[in-house]
């Protein structure tokens, strides 16, 4: 078996971009006055998308949770996000690795995110070009860690006469419900320890510090024997 595809996750892999979906979920609960701490996201929300995220943190405060107020604060989270996104971080060596894979071998994006915000991102620190396409949390019934969102990348990257089998495809995830939703998908997994220490993400099949030193090679090796 052989490496033919990545599949990178996006929030805590590529960019540092989750201290900023906080002070996005912060501020559009606070106009509804549900007041959230940085050590409750971290702790309950992360991995979420915006109305999962939403939905949980208004059944632990308590709060009524019905269909209108989760996309009345929904639509506040993007506005807000949006206004933020100039802050947004790249983690060191993701530029790197991201366009020496692409010179190899088709990449995605699976994340939890809605593909807007990632296509925006991804523009801005001028990484759109390096991913063939972006499965967003609006593009799956399902979000992690349900496999939906890789088996649509995997699906999307497979063109005709091409297609691509699960155990050749490769994903970067920092979370565990990331890691289990692309083990259940049938992928070779590395978690990267930008979000969790690495001892949480022992389930992948390869585990690393950061992507600095991360190598087309290295990667290869997990798909051989």
């Amino acid at each position: 078996m052989a490496l033919r595809a990545v599949v990178f996750d996006f929030d805590g892999v590529i960019v540092n971009s989750e201290p900023l979906h906080y002070r996005a979920l912060h501020d559009a609960l606070l106009t509804e006055e549900v007041r959230i701490t940085e050590e409750e996201y971290w702790g309950s929300y992360l991995a979420f998308d915006n109305r999962g995220a939403i939905r949980r943190a208004l059944e632990r405060h308590g709060e009524a949770v019905t269909p209108e107020r989760v996309e009345r604060l929904a639509a506040h989270m993007v506005a807000r996000f949006k206004e933020l996104i100039p802050e947004i971080q790249v983690f060191p060596g993701a530029v790197e690795l991201v366009r020496t894979l692409a010179d190899e071998v088709p990449l995605a994006i699976a994340s939890g995110a809605r593909g807007e915000e990632v296509d925006a991102i991804l523009r801005g620190v001028g990484l759109r070009e390096a991913f063939e396409t972006i499965v967003g949390a609006e593009d799956v019934p399902r979000t992690k860690p349900d496999p939906a969102p890789y088996q649509e990348a995997i699906r999307r990257l497979s063109g005709p006469g091409n297609g691509l089998a699960p155990a050749e495809c490769l994903a970067l995830e920092d979370t565990m419900p990331g890691i289990a939703s692309a083990l259940a998908a049938g992928m070779t997994v590395v978690g990267v320890a930008h979000s969790y220490p690495a001892e949480k993400l022992q389930a992948a099949h390869r585990v690393v510090d950061s992507l600095v030193g991360v190598d087309v090679d290295g990667l290869r090796g997990l798909f051989r024997g």
